[in-house]
């Protein structure tokens, strides 16, 4: 009853200290836990900031800031709601700019993993919504705010998603065509060239094409494709080696 007690005397004085606390103070103390690492405690001093400033640049900060720490926390989906809260709250703020480079990074970050890389498991073969609407972002960002101190960083990220989906639309293609879905391998890998092109992984999409309307007898199509892969690519390996096979990850034994 007496530990009862002190706590509870405890979070009344907590709750008097916040009342009594300037919304300036309240953010300058839930900063320093955002750059000491105390993320939780960073987190709900922000919510604070955030109620008692409402309609205040410091309120937006907050905002920004309480995004940054909910992902530094792995609440990803929650750090990507406040976000958009932001976006659609304040849509001329001056830090837009860094409101949208931000929910670009929490989603293209959704790419790696601890247990991806102990499996093997190639980017291109997982979910790549996250990898989209991280595009769709930096896309954002570039377009509207071309002069933005994170625009260039923006683009690298663009270009490296872009490629990430083409590998991932070649992955598909590649499945069916072991599992002799001919027309669907070829319909994938045509949608890769279509859609990502000069991306790396249209050689391997064009051949895909050429095998699979070989595999359907459709020879004009097959010489098509075969003479875009040999334009495009003169070196490929593809002809030589055929289709890419998959490595084993470390938990296969077969």
């Amino acid at each position: 009853m007496v530990v009862l007690l002190v706590a509870l005397a405890g979070c009344a004085s907590t709750s008097k200290d916040d009342a009594q606390n300037s919304p300036e103070k309240l953010y300058a103390d839930a900063k320093e836990n955002l750059d000491s690492g105390s993320y939780d405690q960073a987190i709900k001093g922000f919510e604070k900031v955030e109620g008692r400033a409402a309609g205040t640049l410091l309120a937006q900060q907050a905002m920004l800031d309480l995004a940054y720490a909910k992902w530094r926390t792995n609440e990803r989906v929650e750090a990507v709601a406040v976000l958009d809260r932001f976006i659609k709250l304040h849509p001329s703020s001056p830090a837009m700019d860094y409101a949208l480079y931000l929910k670009g990074v929490i989603n293209f970050n959704e790419n790696t993993g601890f247990l991806s890389a102990i499996s093997r498991q190639d980017v291109a073969e997982r979910d790549q919504q996250a990898s989209r609407d991280s595009y769709q972002s930096f896309s954002q960002l570039v377009e509207q705010f071309p002069e933005s101190k994170y625009s260039a960083d923006a683009r690298q990220r663009m270009d490296y998603i872009v490629n990430s989906l083409a590998e991932y639309e070649v992955h598909v293609a590649r499945y069916y065509y072991r599992r002799s879905a001919y027309v669907a391998a070829a319909n994938r890998a045509q949608q890769t060239v279509r859609d990502y092109h000069g991306a790396p992984a249209t050689e391997e999409a064009l051949y895909i094409m050429a095998a699979s309307y070989d595999k359907l007898g459709l020879n004009a199509l097959r010489d098509d494709a075969e003479r875009v892969l040999k334009k495009n690519f003169p070196n490929t390996r593809y002809i030589k080696d055929g289709v890419r096979l998959p490595e084993r990850a470390w938990w296969q034994f077969w």
